[in-house]
């Protein structure tokens, strides 16, 4: 029997948060350099969290040329094949 796909840990399971835990907004400030360790740990500033997206770039003339190939063999494909069908129904 297999997991059901909503119960499932990983990667792709991943959103992006706007709340983060202490220890996480801590992480953060120390990394900017915003932080001393004599402070509290209590009444922290905001953290800003941001969405970044990486978009994919695009491979137009690969894409192009495999796909002109990839065109021009269907075709020859198809008519080796029709013969070989004929060939079947006698």
């Amino acid at each position: 029997m297999s997991i059901h796909s909503s119960l499932r840990a990983g990667g792709k399971g991943k959103k992006h948060r706007s709340v983060l835990k202490r220890y996480e907004r801590l992480r953060i400030l120390k990394d900017k350099s915003l932080w001393d360790d004599g402070r509290s740990v209590f009444g922290i500033p905001k953290v800003k969290m941001q969405r970044v997206k990486v978009k994919k770039e695009k491979a137009a003339p690969a894409a192009e040329a495999a796909g002109a190939e990839g065109v021009a063999a269907k075709p020859a494909a198809a008519a080796a094949g029709s013969p070989a069908k004929t060939s079947e129904k006698k």
